[in-house]
């Protein structure tokens, strides 16, 4: 048997040609993911270098390292060199998205690496024409993957994304965005629009065909900076969440101002100024033309100093 496995934690297959697999991760080792077929978890398939990231579990720590792969090793759709994981965590290797669970989820605790690579070919052999990284549910698989996922394709297409309040679309050209729209709103902007849709955390997306159209404002950054910026900026924007008033409310300046004007920096005097022309907290993020996070802060940091209240 394998050396027995208490580190506590497994990773299951969630997308690809391996999905539905387990591996049970041991303790105090390293595991090492590629196509060589001396290795610890054997993915074979082209996107995956032969020694392409290696897994460390040591004193209930685990870390990934890329090893010099040629498409990439991504965690929580960001590129990474090095990165510890904790429970939840998503890698994706190759078109295979990989789920950090707890070890008592797993079935396969105790196989050894042999039979657990030989269950890992007979689920590609089985799936090998049934994978579809074009359509899906956000909760399943969530957007930072699912573009990072189209990037390392080089797919080019419209992704559809829908939910219950929202609906934009995301173009591709060989893998790279380089546009976004939410709600039809063009006053948005293609940055802002692609980053409130990669925080959504459910709904549905479909890849279609490509279209004519044309945009005067293109984004540039790569596909793998823009969706590393967003999952940051979504996760900082969480963490303040439960200092900000809801979208829906009116925010406005009090009457009279007690503190000084000249305390406030530029984009301070801009956003209270959109708060005093517009009222409503989702106006003034839509009309700002700083990114969301930033207009947050700073709405956070007026109502804080008495410049606005909710």
């Amino acid at each position: 048997m394998s050396d027995e496995p208490s580190s506590g934690f497994a990773l299951r297959f969630i997308s690809g040609k391996y999905q539905g697999g387990e591996y049970p991760l041991p303790s105090e080792k390293e595991i090492v993911i590629g196509r060589g077929g001396e290795l610890d978890i054997v993915l074979v398939e082209d996107m995956v270098s032969r020694k392409h990231a290696k897994l460390t579990t040591q004193q209930g720590k685990i870390v990934i390292q890329d090893l010099g792969s040629t498409n990439g090793t991504f965690v929580n759709g960001e590129k990474i060199k090095r990165a510890r994981l904790k429970e939840g965590d998503r890698v994706l290797i190759g078109t295979s998205i990989l789920k950090l669970i707890a070890q008592s989820e797993s079935s396969n605790v105790g196989a050894t690496k042999e039979e657990l690579n030989a269950e890992l070919d007979a689920i590609g052999r089985r799936q090998q024409h049934k994978t579809d990284i074009t359509s899906g549910d956000i909760a399943e698989l969530p957007l930072p993957d699912i573009l990072t996922l189209l990037s390392t394709n080089k797919k080019t297409g419209v992704l559809a994304v829908r939910n219950e309040d929202h609906a934009g679309r995301v173009y591709l050209k060989g893998g790279r965005i380089f546009y976004a729209i939410l709600d039809d709103n063009d006053e948005l902007g293609p940055l802002k629009a692609l980053f409130r849709m990669i925080a959504l955390e459910s709904g549905t997306y479909a890849l279609g065909v490509p279209t004519a159209e044309e945009f005067m404002l293109e984004l540039e950054e790569p596909t793998d900076q823009l969706v590393a910026d967003a999952v940051r900026q979504s996760n900082e924007l969480r963490d303040i969440k439960g200092d900000l008033p809801e979208v829906e409310d009116m925010l406005m300046v009090p009457k009279p101002l007690g503190p000084q004007l000249s305390a406030l920096q530029a984009d301070e005097l801009d956003t209270l100024q959109l708060a005093l022309n517009l009222g409503f907290f989702q106006a003034v993020l839509d009309k700002s033309p700083f990114p969301d996070l930033r207009t947050c802060q700073v709405v956070k940091s007026l109502i804080e100093r008495q410049y606005l209240r909710a």
